[in-house]
């Protein structure tokens, strides 16, 4: 779309998108200068990118596709103020509210009906922990006509609110989530690289259409995708640029697109880190 476009290689685009000053110095001193052309793996910025962010961006909760989740032992109309810490490490980070409810959203990769081995999140059954809040117990499923799964079904341990003696005891699953009623509707824009490696391994079709010489031929169609999310109302004061960690979803920064009632996060990296340093 553009010259500061958050997939293209300009400083613009990289701010952007969320890289800092401190990320880009830290990836030019650890490539250092030479006189032969060579190609340096992206997953190395990436990987100096999640180096300068962990430990100083604060921490929220923001569900990117949304499924619900029923409380069915929940009274309707009661809301538990949860306060939750911005940084785990970081105490002087301060702490936020976050409303429990009867309603929730979490991801909709973080239910399935027949569990796969060491899945350990919401399935029939199964209990998880969710962040800051109480142990659940997933109890089933809603369906639509066509069988697609529209609501899960829980029920609370009320005596495992979080800082409690209840909380506790062992669960595997840990959830990230937002409550249903009190939430903010955002974007949530997902980048992956806009060229394809040139060692991808590609389909018959594709292959005849991709020439190692010609970028254009090289684009890469799925280079970014568009998510109708829901974040933490906390995060409705923040500031283009700023950028959070959304809890087990990646490092985000708010985008120039965003309007009062739909802000644009760009996802600037996600939290699984694929490069190996050298020893």
């Amino acid at each position: 779309s553009g010259w500061d476009d958050p997939r293209m290689p300009t400083l613009c685009a990289m701010r952007r998108r969320g890289f800092t000053p401190e990320t880009i110095r830290d990836f030019i001193d650890r490539i250092g200068v030479a006189k032969a052309d060579s190609t340096v793996d992206y997953a190395l910025l990436e990987h100096c990118v999640r180096e300068d962010l962990g430990g100083k961006v604060p921490r929220a909760m923001a569900v990117l596709r949304p499924l619900k989740v029923i409380l069915t032992n929940w009274p309707q109309d009661k809301v538990d103020l949860l306060e939750i810490e911005n940084h785990p490490d970081h105490p002087e980070m301060g702490t936020h509210v976050a409303p429990f409810t009867r309603e929730l959203y979490v991801e909709q990769e973080d239910f399935m009906e027949v569990p796969v081995k060491k899945y350990f999140r919401l399935f029939p059954g199964g209990e998880v922990r969710l962040k800051g809040a109480y142990i659940v117990k997933c109890e089933g499923c809603e369906k639509d006509e066509n069988g697609n799964v529209t609501a899960v079904l829980c029920t609370v341990d009320l005596d495992s609110r979080n800082g409690t003696e209840g909380a506790n005891r062992k669960v595997k699953g840990t959830l990230h989530w937002v409550s249903a009623r009190n939430n903010l509707p955002f974007e949530a824009r997902l980048y992956e690289p806009l060229l394809r490696d040139e060692n991808e391994e590609t389909t018959q079709s594709e292959e005849a259409t991709v020439d190692k010489k010609d970028f254009i031929s090289r684009l890469n169609p799925n280079s970014l995708e568009v998510c109708k999310g829901y974040m933490e109302n906390c995060l409705g004061s923040a500031k283009v640029g700023d950028t959070y960690q959304f809890l087990r979803m990646g490092y985000f920064c708010k985008d120039p697109d965003s309007t009062e009632e739909r802000p644009v996060f760009n996802r600037v990296v996600g939290l699984r880190d694929s490069f190996k340093i050298a020893k």
